[in-house]
Formats: structure tokens, C-alpha cells, sequence
């Protein structure tokens, strides 16, 4: 509380040194000309805004994720692990969105996923996406199979994930950029074609938590039923064996060979997608390869009506942050809204 007080000391002190050098702003002009006095007087103004909003911006005495400007981190499941913590809001939002009375239709819910740690160094980001299908009440329907399959307030159900990986991922760091100018030209990437596998939820987010990274989820959001047939295509494919994993995929893609793990999830019409500066993306990965996933999502495959709600990119995110102990704080919170876990 301290801190926050104080910053908020710190905020208003920077407000009055806004309104101090705008007002006091007369003294500064040379005796000249009123015309002159007039171009002064507007270029002034304009630097002492510029001034003085920088310093109130750039000032390391204002806390982004001290509660300023945020919710603070929510540890009242702190104890639950973090693969329950997730399942359980899917739960919980799908069940909101299908009501209690009696759901004669299959329905079906797609929930992406990004994790990063601080500074979002690429080797220790991933994107990736849960496709759900919710079973009519009552009915009998086909099921898919390779799903995983399950029940929750008597209603059935079956999802599966798509999280496209090193084979040996969580084990072997993952090789994004190797080699001077690597980031700039691919044909300077010595990073190797690697085989690639496709992690369940549970593997793909104990990997997050050994990691102790910060994971954010979107949604869920419900879909069409021609959406689900598309994801379930796309893990078929990647399940096959016959397509390979490279981070930097910018010459792999569209070689046919080799995919990123966004690029995995993305326009399930199309396997290889481009997109992003420089193919792959600057900083295009964790949470911002998700979220350029999802702008995709919605721009082009909302407008084929296979997305059946609105989607808000930057309210919709949802995170589960490390935190070494209960009620511990600088931890890595990039999210609007979080709850703490812990290994």
C-alpha cells in the first residue's frame, strides 16, 4: 500500500509540473512580435506536454503491475494446480455459454493459450489452441477418435489440443535463432529441422509450470461445428508424421517441410499461412503469436461464420502467474487479470 501511495504522490506531483510548465509558459517568451509570441507560446506548450508526459510515462517510480493501472493477482486458488486451475474455468465458462436447460445440439468451443517468461525470450514461449466438442443431452452421437473424452455436469464431451513442438520439448531448449543476422535473413539460421510432436494440455502446460512461465488463455469461444472438422484435420495432419517442426519457419513453410507452433494453429484452411514481419513475425511469439492467431480468427474466419461470438483480444486475456510463495510480489504479470500458482 505503501508504494502505491506513494506513486500516486509521484503522479500528482508530475500533474502539477504539467500544469506548472503549460501555465507558467509566458515567462519563457522574448519580447518580440505578438505573432511571434503566439508560434513560441504553441511550440512551448507543446514541448512542456511532451516533457512532462514522458517523465509521468517513462519514470521507473510508476508501477504498471503494482495495481495502478491493473487488478492485482488473485491467489485465492493458489493451492489448486495450475492444469486444474485452467480445466476448471473452461468448465465454467463453456457451462455458462450452454445455460442450464437442455442442450439437444452439440456445441462446440475453441480456448487458445500462450505462455512466456519475463522478457519473452523466444526459447521459452509457445502458442498453442484446445478444441472442445460438448455431445447433445441425450444422444448418441459418432465420436471422434484419438479424443480425449470426458463428462462434466452430466453432459459429455470430447477436446483435444493442438501444440505443435520438438519432440524432446520441455527437455532440450528450443533453437529459434542461430547465427549472426539470423533474425534478419533465414538462409542464416543454422537452427536444424527438428522432428515435432504434439503435446496433450496437461504435457504442454506442465512444460509452462516447470518453466515456472506465465501462461494466458482466451476465451472459450464458441465455433461451428465446420471449425471443429478443420482442427481435427489439422491434429490428424500433425499426427501423421509427415510435417516437421522449426521454429523459424519462414523458409520451411512454405517449402512444404517444416512449421512454427502458431503457424500450427493458425488458418486451419491453410496449413501454411504467412503473415507477421518477416514471415515469422518481430516478437511474434508467446502471447503476441496468439493474439496475431486470433486477429486471423477473426478477421477471416469470422467473416466465413465459423466464430459464433465477438472476440476482444486485449479484455478476453485471462493469466495463471508463478508465484514462489502465497501473497508473493514482482511477479511476472503481463495480464489484465491473473491467478497464482505454484509448482
Amino acid at each position: 500500500m505503501n508504494r502505491i501511495n506513494n506513486t500516486d504522490g509521484g503522479v500528482a506531483r508530475r500533474a502539477r509540473l504539467t500544469n506548472e510548465l503549460v501555465n507558467d509558459e509566458r515567462k519563457w517568451l522574448l519580447p518580440s512580435g505578438r505573432g511571434v509570441q503566439r508560434k513560441i507560446s504553441r511550440g512551448v506548450k507543446r514541448l512542456a506536454i511532451w516533457v512532462a508526459t514522458g517523465a509521468l510515462l517513462f519514470s521507473p517510480c510508476v508501477p504498471v503491475h503494482a495495481g495502478l493501472l491493473k487488478a492485482d493477482v488473485d491467489f485465492s486458488n493458489y493451492d489448486v494446480p495450475l492444469y486444474e486451475q485452467i480445466v476448471n474455468r473452461i468448465k465454467d465458462k463453456v457451462a455458462a455459454r450452454l445455460g442450464e436447460g437442455v442442450n439437444t445440439q452439440d456445441r462446440y468451443f475453441i480456448v487458445p493459450f500462450a505462455f512466456q517468461k519475463r522478457w519473452n525470450n523466444p526459447q521459452f514461449s509457445h502458442s498453442f489452441i484446445s478444441v472442445i466438442r460438448v455431445l447433445g443431452d441425450g444422444k448418441q452421437p459418432s465420436l471422434t477418435p484419438g479424443l480425449r473424452r470426458g463428462q462434466f455436469k452430466n453432459r459429455d464431451f470430447e477436446a483435444f489440443t493442438i501444440s505443435w513442438v520438438p519432440h524432446d520439448f520441455g527437455t532440450n531448449p528450443v533453437c529459434v535463432f542461430d547465427g549472426f543476422g539470423s533474425r534478419i535473413f533465414p538462409t542464416w539460421n543454422k537452427c536444424p529441422i527438428v522432428v515435432g510432436r504434439n503435446f496433450r494440455l496437461d504435457e504442454t502446460l506442465k512444460v509452462a509450470m516447470n518453466d515456472k512461465s506465465s501462461v494466458g488463455m482466451w476465451g472459450p469461444y464458441e465455433i461451428r461445428k465446420e471449425a471443429f472438422d478443420l482442427g481435427v484435420k489439422r491434429k490428424l495432419l500433425l499426427d501423421g508424421g509427415t510435417i516437421k517442426y522449426k521454429a523459424d519457419d519462414r523458409l520451411t513453410r512454405k517449402d512444404r517441410v517444416a512449421i512454427n507452433c502458431f503457424h500450427a494453429m493458425a488458418n486451419l484452411e491453410e496449413l501454411y499461412p504467412n503473415g507477421g514481419f518477416l514471415g515469422t513475425g518481430f516478437r511474434m511469439w508467446g502471447i503476441n503469436g496468439t493474439a496475431r492467431v486470433l486477429i486471423e480468427y477473426t478477421k477471416a474466419v469470422r467473416d466465413k461464420g465459423l466464430l459464433l461470438e465477438p472476440v476482444d483480444i486485449k479484455k478476453d486475456l485471462y493469466g495463471f502467474v508463478y508465484a514462489p510463495e502465497r501473497n508473493s510480489g514482482g511477479l511476472y504479470d503481463p495480464f489484465p487479470n491473473a491467478s497464482a500458482y505454484h509448482q
